[in-house]
């Protein structure tokens, strides 16, 4: 397979590619990103881009890909809505749109958050503008799948680059064993996301439910 990764710098993304690397049934990982990817391997096409709402220079590149794995997010804090909703809603929209002409058949994976709001009614921004960018993505030419994974233990080596988030794993992550108990809906790992995405993009299952919380997420990541 050919598999496109967005966000291959953050913390998710940044280990979806590490999974990318390691698996034989991907031969080639695309990473796109404002910055280049930081890692190399005879696998990767690095392609840094500049302007992330539009891609057209760049559609032979993406042509003739399998999946696409969306990683790249921020965090709302401290953020207004139209700045969240550019770099959340329209980057996402404008990348997926894009691949959706050159590979209508391919699968699509967006990485959201547990509490988006399908609804677009949340008095809270962030689940707001999360909701209103699966909404749209689900409507479009693609395969889509939308994992909403609570927390997420992240692979060593590949730590948020937020500080409170950073400053919240350090903590938490030795409660990890705990809170996959307690809570096994909300409790993934980043290489299970990783592993979840190449299952939907090599098996294409025929999911009654295209938004996947983390028990699903552990569940295909095992497959």
């Amino acid at each position: 397979m050919k598999v496109v990764v967005f966000g291959a710098t953050g913390m998710v993304g940044n280990s979806v590619l590490r999974e990318c690397l390691d698996d034989p049934r991907i031969d080639e990982v695309v990473t796109v990103g404002r910055n280049p990817s930081g890692t190399t391997a005879p696998k990767i096409v690095d392609i840094v881009h500049r302007d992330m709402l539009d891609f057209s220079a760049i559609e032979a590149d993406l042509t003739g890909a399998d999946a696409c794995f969306f990683c790249l997010g921020v965090s709302s804090a401290g953020m207004n809505e139209a700045d969240y909703t550019r770099i959340t809603h329209d980057i996402t929209l404008a990348a997926a749109t894009t691949l959706s002409g050159v590979n209508p058949q391919m699968v699509f994976v967006y990485v959201s958050g547990e509490s988006a709001d399908s609804t677009e009614t949340s008095k809270t921004m962030w689940k707001r503008v999360r909701g209103a960018t699966e909404n749209a993505l689900l409507a479009l030419p693609l395969t889509t799948y939308i994992l909403r994974p609570g927390f997420i233990r992240p692979r060593p080596g590949s730590p948020s680059k937020t500080w409170w988030y950073k400053a919240f794993y350090q903590i938490s992550v030795p409660l990890y064993p705990l809170l996959r108990k307690v809570w096994p809906s909300s409790v993934t790992t980043s290489e299970n996301i990783g592993r979840a995405m190449i299952t939907l993009a090599a098996n294409t299952p025929d999911l009654p439910d295209r938004v996947l919380r983390s028990d699903k997420i552990n569940e295909l990541a095992q497959a």
